[in-house]
């Protein structure tokens, strides 16, 4: 029975370790984004070009729906958005898209 108890308690300890970790990268991509994105998509918008913005369809129907074609479009840049390639790193990259695909699941609601 103790060796039972002990084995579910790690368990949730490590499930609880995970949501942290989660809930700390999803806090570092929304920092990220605030500080290097808003500007020109506050609200999942878009100020250069308004039909492309962050919400969920529209990044579906332009391909922009997985973590390596938003990250590829934060590093390159495209049409009226800078590459931010010299200015975050591949991981900082990689935390702005996942918040934005968390974001577009509610479009940015």
């Amino acid at each position: 029975m103790i060796k039972y108890f002990s084995f579910l308690l790690f368990g949730f300890i490590f499930w609880l370790k995970i949501l942290s970790v989660e809930a700390k990268t999803l806090n570092q991509g929304e920092l990220l984004f605030e500080t290097n994105c808003s500007v020109c998509h506050l609200g999942g918008n878009n100020i250069i070009i308004p039909e492309k913005n962050l919400k969920k369809e529209t990044l579906k129907e332009n391909g922009m729906d997985t973590i390596s074609a938003i990250s590829y479009q934060i590093l390159n840049g495209k049409n009226g958005m800078p590459g931010f390639g010299g200015r975050l790193t591949e991981e900082e990259i990689e935390l702005i898209a996942g918040y934005i695909l968390e974001k577009a699941e509610t479009d940015f609601k």
